[in-house]
């Protein structure tokens, strides 16, 4: 599954440079999630890095984007070439 952030997000901004694949980026009001670029950090690291390092918790999985891990790492290698 894709992650979301949800409008509780406060725009701090520590979420945006820890995702490998840029899925990430400003949005109007909040920072948004490009499902198309998320693999919840699977084929980088073994936790979402954007879920570990934001301060109010407002990362959850995207209920719209359902992936199984193996789908998942398919993005990722598609992504990344490898």
């Amino acid at each position: 599954m894709a992650l979301i952030i949800t409008d509780e997000c406060i725009n701090c901004d520590v979420c945006e440079p820890e995702c490998p694949n840029e899925a990430i980026e400003a949005g109007d009001e909040i920072y948004i999630i490009d499902p198309d670029k998320c693999t919840e950090c699977v084929g980088h690291y073994e936790t979402s890095q954007c879920v570990e390092v934001c301060p109010v918790d407002c990362i959850p999985v995207d209920p719209d984007h359902v992936e199984t891990h193996d789908e998942l790492m398919a993005k990722y290698h598609l992504l990344t070439g490898e």
